[in-house]
């Protein structure tokens, strides 16, 4: 009997040390896959945060953070020295985009309605062919008609007004992207009354359908790409920005960086 109690013992005890190893793998395989699931939804997020630098890309010239970082001298820290990409074909413009040479050589005249107000504008397709065929185009579509101006800066060498965002919310139609850059100032400095293009960061082929009215004198440093293409000029009627720009402005990325506070829509925007 002592030794049957022993044997019966021994079973029950292999017993018990195999079921806590399946205990064991089995909090081990259920730790795996909430980590796996951990892993996925970081991955998930990425993705969401990439997406979203991809889209905020589109609000254009660049912020007043952005500015006052050019303005000190200041380098990006993450910039570092690479081996040369492979050479790859010169970007194009897709089958949507007009051809410069519609414009070329040309100047446009017309009239900007914001509010109801009229501003004077010319347009060069002489220094900006490209840039003068995509917003003849838009214009003669009656694509900013009801559009909206998202984006007012308020800093002293910084003064924009910026419209032609698709929905309203600075960003850009990812399908009507174009370039080259033309007609960038060499001193990054943009005159008052001056009509620029706004586009994505470091991107060349990265304008799309938004510009700027530069209300006062304004320095934009240039990025990697380059300047902001001017396509042309405010002849008369700046004073309606200059008052929008004294209603003030909701700050946004920055206490001189926002939508204005009275609100801007585009009544129409004609050129011939």
């Amino acid at each position: 009997m002592a030794a049957s109690s022993r044997s019966a013992r021994e079973i029950k005890r292999r017993i018990q040390q195999m079921e806590a190893k399946r205990e064991l793998r089995r909090t081990q395989e259920k730790r795996r896959k909430r980590d796996n699931l951990v892993a996925a939804g970081a991955g998930t997020a990425a993705v969401l945060l990439a997406v979203v630098l991809q889209l905020t890309a589109f609000a254009g010239n660049p912020t007043e953070d952005e500015y006052a970082a050019a303005q000190a001298g200041l380098t990006d820290p993450s910039a570092s020295a690479s081996a040369p990409a492979t050479p790859s074909a010169p970007p194009t413009n897709g089958p949507n985009i007009p051809s410069a040479d519609t414009a070329a050589g040309k100047t446009f005249t017309g009239e900007l309605l914001l509010n109801g107000s009229p501003l004077g504008v010319e347009v060069d397709g002489t220094k900006a062919p490209q840039a003068a065929a995509v917003f003849k185009s838009l214009s003669d579509e009656g694509y900013f008609n009801g559009k909206s101006c998202h984006r007012l800066t308020t800093a002293d060498q910084f003064g924009v007004l910026q419209c032609g965002s698709p929905n309203g919310d600075g960003q850009g139609d990812p399908n009507y992207t174009w370039g080259p850059l033309e007609n960038t100032p060499a001193d990054n400095t943009y005159p008052a009354g001056t009509i620029a293009v706004a586009r994505t960061g470091n991107n060349a082929y990265g304008n799309g359908t938004q510009f700027f009215i530069v209300y006062k004198d304004t320095v934009i440093p240039a990025d990697t790409a380059g300047g902001y293409t001017v396509v042309g000029k405010v002849t008369s009627g700046l004073d309606v920005v200059s008052k929008i720009a004294a209603a003030g402005i909701t700050p946004a990325a920055g206490d001189t960086d926002g939508a204005p506070k009275q609100p801007v829509t585009i009544d129409s925007f004609s050129l011939k």
